[in-house]
Order: structure tokens, then sequence, then C-alpha cells
């Protein structure tokens, strides 16, 4: 099972505050276990390991852009009996931030000045201490040692609140990205995410198996937490691969969530849970999409605990299943549901049974997409120079 810190609540953001800008202050400074991230692409050559840009980064670099916005996407954690420490980035949704230098901003200092989107954005506190955006600009600003201009950001959610699909870790990537942008991308993916993870930390929890895959894209193996070290698992490109995303109108607390987990489990759980992780692992590595979502369907030790909490999600699993789908699970720590195939018309259909399903087992009334794996992650959109 997962550390105890890994089982600490996940909260999106918290409640609002006066302030609206920060500098860069000494209490933010990273507290992952390890000063130091170890990242390799599976198959391929491992990439040395990386300290903390804190060291590297010498001089204050000058802004290359007056004005940067920054996509980060959606994301699927866990992937059924993968909790904590699989992961993997959806492609078409997600949040933007807009971010500019701003001389009505104290230099050194980062401000936020809108946050927009979707239902419940405009809950989100404006300070930058509190909000998962601004910890991760400040996180980038402090590796770049950034002092002598102020930074506002704009924040545009794509994705609702405490969905299961990552809405943190998606403003904290967009946040990374942007401030490195801005200032001519010097930081490494592994310093970004370093920052994105003490934004996890500070509103949710350190757990890596959102923002990883937001930063990086694809399919991500979080190999351990102390030291951090990461593994991209390459989905072949021949592959065609659809995840069927349903979200019901219904609120699913992670600290609920992670509260019905159980403190210790059987030994036959763990090598059952432990075979059909390395199962996941090796079907994404061949494009094996019916072993995928075999998988996917898999775990005996969280979703057993949470599905019966979102009402109608066992008999929701069970029609993407009767459909047609490879495997569906839980995603994150839910509500939404995630199915995987290899058509998108066949997505659609999936699709719908599973919202008739939420609606018919569990009176909640929900909505399906189709998106495809994004292999990419956060990155910049557009620049002004």
């Amino acid at each position: 099972m997962a550390s105890s810190s890994s089982l600490c609540c996940r909260f999106l953001c918290q409640p609002n505050t006066n302030s609206s800008s920060s500098n860069l202050s000494p209490s933010f400074t990273p507290k992952p276990p390890s000063a130091s991230l170890s990242f390799s692409r599976c198959s391929t050559r491992a990439l040395p390991s990386s300290n903390s840009a804190t060291s590297l980064i010498v001089d204050e670099p000058d802004p290359v852009f007056s004005s940067v916005k920054s996509f980060a996407p959606a994301t699927v954690a866990n992937l059924g009996p993968g909790f904590d420490f699989l992961g993997c980035a959806v492609d078409g949704v997600g949040d933007f931030v807009t971010l500019r230098v701003d001389s009505d901003v104290r230099p050194g200092h980062v401000s936020i000045s809108d946050i927009s989107g979707s239902p419940g954005a405009s809950k989100l506190t404006k300070n930058p201490l509190f909000n998962c955006a601004g910890i991760a600009a400040i996180a980038v600003m402090k590796m770049l040692r950034v002092r002598s201009v102020g930074l506002s950001l704009s924040l545009d959610k794509g994705l609702p609140l405490g969905s299961g699909l990552g809405s943190s870790a998606a403003s904290a990537a967009a946040a990374a990205v942007a401030v490195n942008e801005l200032f001519g991308a010097p930081l490494s993916v592994s310093d970004l995410v370093l920052a994105g993870l003490e934004s996890e930390s500070k509103v949710s929890g350190y757990h890596a198996d959102n923002v990883a895959p937001a930063i990086m894209g694809g399919f991500v193996l979080i190999r351990s937490y102390d030291p951090l070290e990461l593994i991209q698992l390459k989905f072949p490109g021949n592959a065609e691969l659809f995840f069927v995303l349903v979200n019901p109108e219904f609120e699913a607390p992670t600290k609920k969530m992670r509260a019905a987990l159980p403190p210790e489990i059987t030994m036959s759980h763990h090598i059952w849970n432990s075979s059909q992780a390395g199962a996941l692992v090796a079907s994404v590595l061949q494009g094996d999409l019916r072993g995928l979502g075999k998988a996917l369907s898999s775990d005996k030790i969280v979703e057993p605990r949470r599905a019966p909490l979102i009402p109608g999600m066992e008999s929701v699993k069970a029609a993407a299943l009767e459909a047609g789908a490879f495997g569906c699970t839980i995603s994150g720590a839910g509500p939404t549901a995630v199915a995987v195939t290899d058509n998108e018309e066949k997505g659609r259909e999936i699709g719908e049974r599973m919202v008739e399903a939420f609606m018919k087992a569990g009176d909640l009334k929900a909505v399906a997409m189709v998106k495809r794996l994004d292999r990419v992650g956060a990155r910049l959109v557009h620049s002004t120079p």
C-alpha cells in the first residue's frame, strides 16, 4: 500500500483569503522526501538524475515574452490497480493559464488576477499561497531566482473541481510551464514536475500520479517517492486508444474517499494487485488494449471500497463492459468513471450506456466524453513578444 504520507486528503484549494499577491515566501520551499528526481523513459536510455534547479540557475533570467498562455491536460490517476503510482494524460480537456509581466505587481511577486471557467471555479482563492496554480508559479520563480519583475496570472478552469480528473494538477502544471516559458524555458521536465508536486503536496497531498502525466504526457509510473523517480511508459504510436470519461453530478470529497481505504490489506490482495499493475504496464508498452482494460478493471483493494460510495458506479462499470469496453474503473478518487476502447464511435456508444446506468442505478445525471491519450503533456499555446 501507499505510505502514510500519500494517504493524506486531497483538497483542490484552501478557502478564500484576502491577499491575492505573494512573494517567494521561504515557508514554501519545496519539501519532497529527496531533493533529486530520477526520470527515465521505458525502453529508451535513462536520463541522468537532476538536482533542483535552484542550485543550477545562477543569474536571474530576463523575460523573453511579455505574456504567454499554456495548457495542461486532464489526467486519470490510479488506472485501477496502480493506486498512487500510475497515471496518464487525456487529450482535449484541461486548464489554461495566461501569465504576463505586470509592472503593477511588486518585483518577485505573483498575483492571481482572474479565475474563470468551470462551475465552482469562482470559489477558488486568488491568494497564490493557497491556490494550486499560484504555488506552482512561485516554485518555478524560486528555481529561476526571479526577483526583478512581478507577474500576473489568470486561470481558466476547463476541468470541473473534484471530478477525479486531476483538476488541481492541471492548474499547477499549466502554471509551472507558463512561468518557465516566459523566461525562455531554462528548466527541465524534472524541475517542472518538482514544482507541480510542491503544489500538489500543499493542496492535495504528496502524490505525483496526476501532476507527472499532466506535465510529461502519456503514461507515467512513479517508481519511488523517496527519492522521487518517474518512468514514462511509451505507448505505441500506431495503437488507437480512447478514454470514455463519464462524470456524474455528484461530489466525491477526496477526504471521504481516502477515509474509505483499508488500513491494512491481505497478502493475497497485495499479490493480486501487484500482478495486475505489472500486467497493465506490460499492456501499455505492447499497445495491448484488451490486456490494459482487463488489468484496469481488476483492482481488489481501492475500487471495492470506493465504488459503493458513488451511487450507481458498480452498475456503470457493468454497463460499460456489456457495451464492449475493454475495461472500466474509477478515475482517481472519483466520481468520474473511465472506460477504454479502440474506436471513437464505439466509445460514444459505451458512454451512452454508462450515462443511462448512472441515471437508472444511481439517480444521477452524467455527461460523457470520448478522448484520446495526450502524448505531449503541458505546453505553450501562445506567446506575445
